[in-house]
């Protein structure tokens, strides 16, 4: 299982709140995954440079076709900036005909509680996969 470490493109300022995310990516088939990871490492690169991103992480399951990013942010906006900019906008709108299912889930944490914590992310997705299926 191929993970790409917790990195820091920005610190975040101590006392403050920042804005979690935890995803999770389930692609059709096989034959999807090589483009996928593809187009994952690009956005990955994006995140190294984005404003307000305060860590990043992510899980490639290629046999099981399931992907998971775990980020902080300084704040909603942040994320919305990086998810709105190229080449995040590009690569979301070229891989949903390759998706099967997709989770999001959003919190806030103390920024001394950073890098976020797999399991808690992981815990956080399947509470909120749980709740969409009613």
């Amino acid at each position: 299982m191929p993970t790409l470490p917790w990195t820091v493109p920005n610190h975040a300022r101590p006392g403050t709140e920042a804005y979690a995310m935890a995803s999770r990516f389930e692609v059709r088939s096989l034959a999807d995954v090589p483009r996928f990871f593809l187009k994952s490492l690009a956005a990955w690169r994006q995140v190294k440079s984005a404003p307000g991103a305060l860590g990043a992480s992510l899980i490639a399951q290629p046999l099981k076709r399931t992907f998971y990013t775990l980020s902080a942010w300084e704040d909603r906006d942040a994320l919305y900036a990086y998810a709105r900019a190229e080449p995040h906008r590009s690569i979301m709108t070229g891989l949903r005909s390759t998706m099967r299912d997709s989770t999001f889930t959003f919190w806030e944490v103390p920024a001394e509680r950073l890098p976020l914590a797999w399991d808690e992310g992981k815990q956080r997705l399947a509470a909120e996969a749980a709740k969409s299926r009613g």
